[in-house]
C-alpha cells in the first residue's frame, strides 16, 4: 500500500462572522513561492461564501483575510458558493464552484487572470428535471438504478463537484462534473456550446459520458471528483472522493485513479482500498462525522500535498510520494 502522511490542520475557523459554522474543501494553486487557498467558508444558516488565504509553504498559513473574498450576488447562488476547486488553462484562472439557491445546487465558473478579479460566468453544467433525465437517458441505455434511487423526486438534478482539467485535451476544455452515482465528462471547444441543444444530445448519449463508475467497497455508494486532475507522463492522476455506508451515515474517503492521457475516459488502474480514510479524530467528528473530503493539491518536489475537508468542519492535509503513488497504480494496471 502507498504510504500517506498526515499533515495535520492547516485552517480552522478564525471567529469571523462569515465563517463561524465551519471551514472546509479549498481550492487550492500555488504560483511563485505563495499557495492560495480559496475554501468554503460557512456562515450560521448553512450560508457559505468563498474564503481567502495564503500558505507560507505547504501547511503554513501566512494571511488569512477577515472577510468573505466571493459572496453570492444572484439568485442561483443565493444560499451560498460551496466547495470551490482552482485552474490555470491558457493564462485563464478557472474557478469552480457549487452555486446553491436553497433548493438547487450545480456547478457555476468564475474566471481570472490575475488570481484577485474574478468574473462569474454563471452556471455551465445543465439544468435537468428528473422527469426530463430519466426520459432522455432511456432512449438508448439502461442506468444503474441508483441515479433514480439518488434523483428522484428532484425537480433539478444536483450536478456538483465541478473539476476542470488544467489543460484543453484535444483542444477541449474538459471537465468532470457529478449527477450520483457517477462521475460524468463534459469536453467543448468554447463554454458558448453548452446552450441547452448541447445538454438534450447529452442525455440522449449519457452513457458516453459516464467517467468513473464505483467500483470497489469503499466507495461503492457513490463517487464525486475531487481535485484538479494531475498531468503524469504515465496519465492523469485522479484524486477523487469514494463514499459508502456506515452504521451512521456515509463515510467519505480519499481515492485514486490513472487515466489515459489522450483518452481520459480509459481507466488505466485505480487503488481498490483509499489512498487514506476518516482515521483522526477531527475526520471522525464534526459538523458531518467520517469525512476526509479532497479538492485541492500542491506538488512540491516528488511530494503532492492534498488539501481536503476534514468532518466538514476544518481544512487539513496529507501528503503522499507522487512517484510511489503513480508506480503502485502501473503495477496495478499489470494485474489486470
Amino acid at each position: 500500500m502507498v504510504k500517506v502522511k498526515k499533515e495535520g490542520v492547516v485552517l480552522r475557523k478564525a471567529g469571523f462572522k462569515f465563517e463561524d459554522e465551519s471551514v472546509l474543501n479549498p481550492a487550492v494553486i500555488k504560483e511563485g513561492d505563495t499557495i492560495y487557498i480559496f475554501y468554503r467558508a460557512v456562515h450560521t444558516g448553512n450560508y457559505s461564501s468563498i474564503g481567502y488565504c495564503e500558505l507560507d509553504g505547504p501547511v503554513s498559513v501566512k494571511l488569512c483575510r477577515d472577510k468573505p473574498f466571493l459572496s453570492p450576488e444572484f439568485e442561483y447562488e443565493s444560499h451560498g458558493m460551496e466547495d470551490p476547486r482552482i485552474v490555470k488553462i491558457d493564462g485563464t484562472y478557472y474557478l469552480t464552484y457549487i452555486a446553491f439557491d436553497g433548493d438547487n445546487a450545480l456547478g457555476a465558473l468564475a474566471t481570472s487572470a490575475d488570481l484577485l478579479h474574478f468574473t462569474k460566468q454563471g452556471i455551465i453544467v445543465p439544468k435537468i428535471t428528473y422527469d426530463d433525465f430519466d426520459r432522455y437517458t432511456k432512449v438508448k441505455s439502461d442506468l444503474n438504478e441508483k441515479y433514480l434511487r439518488y434523483n428522484r423526486g428532484a425537480n433539478i438534478l444536483a450536478d456538483k463537484d465541478l473539476v476542470f482539467f488544467p489543460r484543453r485535451i484535444h483542444g477541449k476544455l474538459t471537465f468532470l462534473h457529478r449527477i450520483k452515482p457517477d462521475i460524468q465528462l463534459t469536453a467543448v471547444n468554447e463554454l458558448s456550446e453548452l446552450t441547452d441543444e448541447f445538454w438534450v444530445n447529452y442525455f440522449l448519449h449519457f452513457e458516453e459520458h459516464i467517467f468513473l463508475c464505483p467500483k470497489y467497497p469503499h466507495e461503492v455508494s457513490y463517487v464525486g471528483g475531487g481535485c484538479p486532475p494531475i498531468e503524469t507522463e504515465h496519465g492523469w492522476l485522479i484524486i477523487y472522493h469514494g463514499v459508502k455506508d456506515v452504521i451512521k451515515g456515509y463515510e467519505y474517503s480519499c481515492c485514486a485513479a490513472l487515466m489515459d492521457i489522450d483518452e481520459p475516459f480509459k481507466e488505466i488502474a485505480r487503488l481498490p482500498y483509499p489512498l487514506f480514510k476518516p482515521e483522526l479524530d477531527y475526520e471522525l467528528s464534526g459538523d458531518v462525522d467520517d469525512v476526509c473530503f479532497p479538492t485541492g493539491t500542491v506538488l512540491e518536489g516528488d511530494i503532492l500535498y492534498i488539501y481536503y475537508g476534514a468532518a466538514d468542519e476544518l481544512i487539513a492535509c496529507a501528503s503522499v510520494s507522487l512517484e510511489e503513488l503513480v508506480k503502485e497504480l502501473l503495477a496495478l494496471s499489470k494485474q489486470v
